[in-house]
């Protein structure tokens, strides 16, 4: 099932849950508005190219809209969409004052020189500068976009409009990015697997991990939960994957990876079938990359405890009621990996004000976030008798739903 479908289907059976109206439930999952630009820009070569960018504002009832801008050949209305109602759900469960957006360009960022990539922002930019702003939609990066990319869209937004650090978040500290931003999403996921764990009176010390990808997200959070005495005995990428029954050394992987850009030829594990990853024996199984990864083909065989989902969409409903069967509990993505919207949202906020935080702040502020969302979802879970990612989705979408009757939605 692709992410638009298993969102919707998430959104629906929260909504029977919370007994909404059937014409505020089909509001709710219109978008406030679709835009598609086509971007014509010379290439180096001196011809001409043209790409489609698409930007998504789902939600507005709790604030501006939010969410990534990704660069990908795959990038197509129907995902953007399901990504950008996430966001609308994702960002009402944090409880920060947002909506949901996303967007992207049709394109390969690697086949594009850096020069090239600057352009085609800079015209995407243009085409959508009088859409988006501080109080209306705020992007960020996602996949096939980072810091610099954000750095270009604040540049040439505040061409039209004065300078306007807090369009968008995730840029360069020094051009008002926040400390702490890019472990963010990562911090988050630990802070979301220690909330967890408390409730079954564990902690990270002394578990073991597996963990499926080893990008930004993956990366910081094995670091984090090696810091903190977790042992992480498997982690894989697009480059292998790697075992160690005793626990793998994070600091010396990152130095490794860092030096060679792969996980291989690493002398501190053995190497193992990726495919293996998700069903090897650990505590904890942490899927960082792809979504769909867990499906009715594997779920059977998956010897974890506890899932912390830090990717988007990692296991398709069928898995779902699977591991549910087998005893599995599943941290739903829509809340385990809200760690980077909400720093963003510390971002937005420092530049709001004009006055930077430390990082120490940044992550006080995020573990107290994390820590009181997964509260408010076990909340959800007790008044409603469901599993966490509908407690998850029921808080969420009751949030925006109240938000949108209070503001009068019929008038």
């Amino acid at each position: 099932m692709n992410a638009l479908a298993a969102t919707n289907r998430n959104f629906r059976l929260a909504s029977r849950l919370l007994g909404l109206d059937s014409k505020l439930e089909k509001s709710l999952l219109i978008p406030f508005r679709e835009i598609k630009v086509e971007c014509t820009i010379p290439k180096d070569d001196g011809t001409l190219a043209t790409y489609v960018g698409f930007r998504i504002q789902h939600d507005n009832a709790r604030g501006p809209m939010k969410g990534g801008i990704r660069y990908h050949p795959e990038v197509e209305p129907d995902e953007v969409n399901a990504l950008a109602q996430l966001m609308t759900w994702k960002t009402a469960v944090a409880d920060i004052p947002y909506g949901g957006a996303k967007g992207g360009i049709g394109c390969n960022p690697r086949d594009l020189s850096k020069s090239e990539l600057e352009r085609l922002t800079r015209v995407f930019t243009q085409k959508i500068h009088d859409l988006i702003g501080i109080h209306t939609d705020v992007p960020a990066p996602d996949m096939g976009t980072n810091a610099q990319t954000m750095a270009w869209i604040l540049d040439e937004y505040s061409k039209f409009h004065g300078h306007s650090p807090a369009v968008v978040t995730g840029k360069p500290i020094d051009l008002g990015g926040s400390l702490g931003r890019e472990a963010a999403t990562g911090r988050g996921v630990v802070y979301a697997t220690e909330a967890l764990l408390a409730e079954y009176g564990k902690s990270i010390k002394g578990m073991t991990f597996g963990i499926q990808g080893f990008g930004n997200v993956g990366s910081w959070a094995s670091r984090l939960i090696h810091e903190k005495g977790g042992k992480v005995i498997a982690v894989s990428d697009i480059t292998g994957a790697l075992k160690n029954p005793n626990g793998i050394d994070i600091p010396e992987l990152l130095k490794h990876k860092e030096a060679t850009g792969s996980l291989k030829s690493f002398n501190g594990g053995d190497s193992m079938d990726p495919n293996e990853l998700l069903v090897h024996e650990c505590d904890v199984l942490i899927p960082c990359a792809l979504g769909g990864v867990l499906n009715r083909e594997n779920a059977a065989d998956v010897k974890a405890k506890f899932i912390i989902e830090a990717a988007n969409h990692p296991t398709d409903p069928e898995a779902d009621e699977i591991l549910s069967k087998k005893g599995v509990i599943i941290l739903p993505d829509i809340y385990a990996n809200a760690g980077g919207v909400t720093v963003s949202y510390f971002e937005w906020v420092q530049n709001i004000q004009g006055f930077m935080w430390d990082e120490e702040k940044v992550n006080q502020e995020l573990k107290k976030y994390m820590t009181k969302a997964f509260h408010n979802i076990k909340n959800m879970c007790q008044s409603h008798d469901c599993n966490l990612r509908m407690g998850a989705f029921t808080l969420g979408v009751n949030r925006v739903a109240r938000a949108t009757i209070l503001r009068g939605w019929e008038a």
